[in-house]
């Protein structure tokens, strides 16, 4: 596609690769617009969906999820697999989100804690995962870093690459223990939670269940002021994050690269294309 937009064949591309960014920067003919999106990409675990969560790694002790975190360095995924260009984050909005918990920044790699959780949960290294990893060029590399990396720590996830239709419908049926995979996300918070987090919710592939963490998302929902849901937010995290089926990794950035003859292009963070207002110059 860059090749085309290069050649004039098209005049604007969505979803550049971030390895792109340095060539189409250095090409006079070419704008970027970009943003970073108010979705997040990350690790879904099976805590309780089907056998494979009752009986895998991260249904028997929330301590091996937090291991398997601890065992990740986000911001060396974003610089190898992505140039440094996705921003590391650990929750379901982004860093730069207002509804972000700053009372829970991303944390740094921590080897020496991951092992030790594992060895406090009982468990004998390595750990065995089963990883489902869609099947696009992008999502591979950066499971295999993952798995490089979590290797140091004891794990030994074993990569399965799934047809993305696939995967999904695997990951309904429980058929996994970990699956790389994210959300285009919602402008409100409640859009990147609730249908997630709230037991026997349509999105809640890994099956976690809490009735105070529910009740929370309730009473989020009967408030408007920024403060008091954040507050409230506040206490989902301080659960979520050390409990929770997904481990949060990064948002990406939203590429958008077109011929500089194009004026008045503008992206959102959802990372929808809009022309209202572009026009081509004569």
């Amino acid at each position: 596609r860059l090749a085309n937009l290069k050649s004039g064949s098209l005049d604007l591309i969505e979803r550049a690769l971030a390895t792109d960014l340095k060539e189409i920067k250095a090409d006079p003919k070419l704008k970027l617009a970009t943003q970073i999106e108010i979705g997040y990409q990350g690790l879904t675990l099976n805590i309780a969906n089907g056998e494979a969560g009752k009986n895998g790694p991260f249904g028997k002790d929330p301590r091996l999820r937090q291991a398997l975190e601890a065992a990740i360095d986000r911001k060396a995924l974003s610089d190898v697999v992505f140039n440094g260009e996705y921003l590391p984050g650990n929750q379901w909005v982004s860093p730069r989100h207002a509804y972000y918990q700053q009372k829970h920044p991303v944390p740094g790699r921590d080897v020496a804690k991951a092992k030790k959780l594992i060895a406090e949960a009982g468990v004998a290294t390595p750990v065995s995962v089963d990883f489902m990893v869609p099947n696009n060029p992008e999502s591979r590399q950066a499971a295999e870093v993952i798995q490089a990396m979590a290797q140091e720590a004891g794990f030994d996830m074993k990569i399965r690459v799934t047809e993305f239709a696939t995967s999904l419908s695997e990951a309904e049926q429980g058929r996994f223990q970990a699956f790389f995979i994210g959300w285009s996300g919602r402008v409100d918070p409640d859009g990147n939670s609730y249908i997630f987090f709230k037991c026997k919710a349509p999105q809640n592939n890994g099956h976690f269940c809490s009735k105070d963490v529910d009740q929370w998302l309730d009473d989020a929902r009967q408030v408007n002021k920024l403060e008091d849901r954040k507050a409230i937010y506040e206490k989902v995290a301080d659960k979520y994050l050390k409990e929770g089926s997904i481990i949060y990794l990064y948002h990406r950035l939203v590429i958008i690269a077109h011929a500089n003859k194009l004026e008045g292009y503008q992206q959102l963070p959802d990372g929808l294309i809009r022309l209202v207002g572009v026009r081509v110059k004569p």
